[in-house]
This record gives structure tokens, C-alpha cells and sequence, in this order.
């Protein structure tokens, strides 16, 4: 029955929505943002500036702090039964073993997949000397990133009411991380052979076991898991070209998967709902500028390609506006290739995308209207004043016979 649920609700999911406010379906967080990376603009957020226990996603702080403060990732670390003690009970673990030695990539990989307290231990304890320490690091790299309402007291996650932040800052730090060519590869493994032969999978795995849900949309995640903190998951996934990120927080646990529905929802929900929109053709004509001297008397400013935005599909297309800024006037003197202005597009009246205006064409000089026109002026001109000159005689003339 539960399955049947998860069916029904995906497939309802896969239907487009078609109004201009476009609604987003209610699932089971409490709170999330969707970003999307490649054009840098938020697509969705519900309380996403509200704290919130974060679980797990803690640890996506932890790796990248780790990755940022060591030369050789693959420096040798030995497991000691120090470390080991500090590991809670009720932690999840990669399943190191006391006196293992494992490189620092090693322990990235078993921090991340398997969610593994024993590697975040590991790495805080081996490069800070203390979890302390390694927390206090955490919390100048989280200031540094602008998590401005976030505090951590702990790597792991395991709920504390010190220990908190927003998906908005989960958010800022994954776009952080997601940047750094090592955190990305290891958030989108799904499966690891660390160097002691221990294999790890990504709790992803964990998750579909008994739900046989097709994963391959989600290219990266981390999933979390706490009594306060509920189902949390972080995922990368691409929609139509675009690199989107979603987190999401505070899901019930009714269902040991919902944060991985929701997250495969959402997926199906953009993939249905938003797409690369032509707001205008390379050929739309966005003004017209007079041209003096030459052998055309107007041109054509123009996008040099089709303007592209990523928007829903029933997108409004009466907020979508060009305006122009540059040159009013052009002539013969402005030459192939030279910049003449800029063309401004917004959406609702937000930028969304700027070109400069380049002269494409070459403006020919006409030498009708820069000589010929000119010297017919001038000699219309004489004419007259020759007319007058002689007109002016001849009355100097009758007035000199009438005296």
C-alpha cells in the first residue's frame, strides 16, 4: 500500500502545471530551496531562512573544511580507539575498525556515502588534534561562506540545541562546496573502495532498498537523519541544461524514504514544468535607429542570438520586455563591429540578460547625401543669390531714372 502511494503520487507529479503562478506541489518538508546554478537564481523556497536542526548535511561543512585545510589528501590516517570513543552509539557508521589506516580521500568518501561518524571523528581528530578544535574551523568556514544563521557544535550532525542552520545556508554551502573539484567528485559517487578495502555506498542505497525507486536523476546527495532534525536530504541534479540544487529539511519519518521522494518530486516536477523559453528570435527587431549619410536611412537593432531564459512553461509572456540603450543616431562613421549600445532583457522586471549591440552590417557612405545634395544646395543657393543680387540692381536702377 505504501509503494502504491509512492506510485500515485510520482505519476501526479509528472503533469504539467499550467498557470502563470506556478504552484509548487505540497510534499512532505517542512521547509526547502531549489537553485539553480547555472543561471544563479533561486527557483522555489518555503521557510527556507528558518533555523532548523540539519542532521547529516552537517557533514558537507565537515568534508570541505577538511579539503580546504589539507596539502595531501592522500596522507595516511590511523584509526585509534581514541577516535572511535568519541563516536556516539546512535551514529551512523562507514565501519572503520580500530587500527585501520585509511588515506584523508579515503575518509571524505566515508564521511559523505555511507554518512559515517567514524570518518568525520577521524578526519576532525587528525587534523585539529580535537573535535573542538575542528568545530571551531567549521564555524570561521561557515562565517566565511556567509551562513549568517548557522552555528555548529559538532561534526556529525546528532541534534543539539546549539547546533543549527536554514536551507538557505545549506544551500549557500553546497553551491560553495559544489565549486571545489573534490567535493563534487566525491558528493556525486555512489560507490568507494577505501584504501583498507572496505567498500561504502551512498545512503541513497540505503534508502531504495526496499523501494526500488530509479535514482539516476539524483547525480549527488546527502541524505540526513535525526529525531529533531527529521528526513533532510542536499541533491544535484541536471534539468534541460541547467545544474539545479535542492535541499530540503525536516520531513516525517512515516516513510523511511520521503526526503528522497520529495527529491525525485521536485526533479519530475521541473523537468515537466520549466525549459530554455525563446523570449526573442535572433531575427525580432528590438528598435529602429535613423542613419544620416549613408545609403540606408534606418537600421535594426537586433539580438545577435535567440534570447533564451529558463522559466515555467506557461511563463508570462506579457512581462517580458527588451530596452535598448546607446546611440539614437548612426552613420557612415560607425564601423563594422563597433559597439553602439546595449540591450537590457527582464522578465517581470528583473534582469535576466544583457548584450552589447555591435554594428553587423557595414554602413555605407552615400555620396548622393554626403556631395551630391550638398553641392545642389550650395548652388541652388548661389542661384538665389544671384537672383537677388540682380533684382537688387535693377530697383537701384528705377530709382535712380525716377530722381
Amino acid at each position: 500500500m505504501k509503494k502504491l502511494k509512492m506510485i500515485s503520487l510520482l505519476l501526479f507529479l509528472w503533469l504539467p502545471v499550467s498557470v502563470w503562478a506556478l504552484e509548487y506541489p505540497t510534499l512532505h518538508y517542512d521547509k526547502a530551496i531549489l537553485y539553480d546554478l547555472t543561471d544563479d537564481k533561486v527557483l522555489y523556497e518555503l521557510k527556507d531562512k528558518e533555523k532548523a536542526h540539519v542532521a547529516s548535511l552537517t557533514k558537507i561543512l565537515t568534508t570541505i573544511t577538511v579539503i580546504e585545510s589539507i596539502d595531501n589528501l592522500d596522507d595516511m590516517v590511523t584509526y585509534t580507539e581514541n577516535m572511535k570513543s568519541l563516536v556516539r552509539w546512535d551514529a551512523s557508521v562507514a565501519g572503520l575498525s580500530v587500527g585501520d589506516k585509511v588515506s584523508y580521500r579515503d575518509l571524505l568518501y566515508a564521511s559523505i556515502l555511507p554518512s559515517g561518524a567514524d570518518a568525520t571523528t577521524a578526519l576532525a581528530v587528525s587534523t585539529s588534534g580535537s573535535i573542538s578544535n575542528f568545530v571551531k574551523k567549521m564555524n570561521e568556514e561557515a562565517s566565511k561562506i556567509g551562513m549568517s544563521n548557522s552555528h555548529f557544535v559538532n561534526v556529525t550532525g546528532l541534534d543539539d540545541d546549539d547546533h543549527y542552520s536554514t536551507a538557505e545556508d545549506i544551500l549557500k554551502l553546497l553551491k560553495y562546496a559544489m565549486k571545489n573539484d573534490t567535493f563534487k567528485r566525491v558528493y556525486t559517487t555512489r560507490e568507494y573502495t577505501l584504501s583498507n578495502g572496505l567498500k561504502v555506498s551512498s545512503t541513497l542505497n540505503v534508502y531504495n532498498k526496499n523501494n526500488k525507486m530509479d535514482l539516476t536523476r539524483i547525480l549527488g546527495s546527502k541524505t540526513g537523519f535525526t529525531l529533531e532534525a527529521g528526513l533532510c536530504i542536499s541533491t544535484y541534479f541536471i534539468s534541460n541544461n541547467h545544474e539545479i540544487l535542492l535541499v530540503t529539511l525536516k520531513a516525517p519519518r512515516t516513510s523511511d524514504s520521503y526526503n528522497v521522494l520529495d527529491a525525485l518530486n521536485l526533479i519530475n516536477f521541473i523537468d515537466n514544468n520549466y525549459n530554455n523559453q525563446v523570449l526573442y528570435k535572433k531575427d525580432d527587431v528590438i528598435t529602429t535607429l535613423k542613419v544620416s549619410k549613408s545609403t540606408i536611412n534606418e537600421y535594426e537593432v537586433k539580438p545577435l542570438n535567440d534570447v533564451l531564459a529558463y522559466l515555467p512553461n506557461d511563463y508570462d509572456k506579457s512581462s517580458v520586455k527588451a530596452v535598448y540603450k546607446g546611440s539614437e543616431k548612426l552613420s557612415y562613421k560607425d564601423k563594422l563591429g563597433s559597439k553602439i549600445g546595449v540591450i537590457n532583457y527582464y522578465y517581470q522586471d528583473s534582469l535576466i540578460y544583457s548584450e552589447d549591440v555591435l554594428v553587423s552590417s557595414k554602413i555605407k557612405l552615400s555620396i548622393f547625401k554626403v556631395f551630391v545634395i550638398p553641392i545642389f544646395v550650395i548652388i541652388v543657393l548661389l542661384f538665389l543669390l544671384r537672383v537677388y543680387n540682380v533684382s537688387k540692381r535693377k530697383k537701384r536702377r528705377r530709382r535712380k531714372k525716377r530722381s
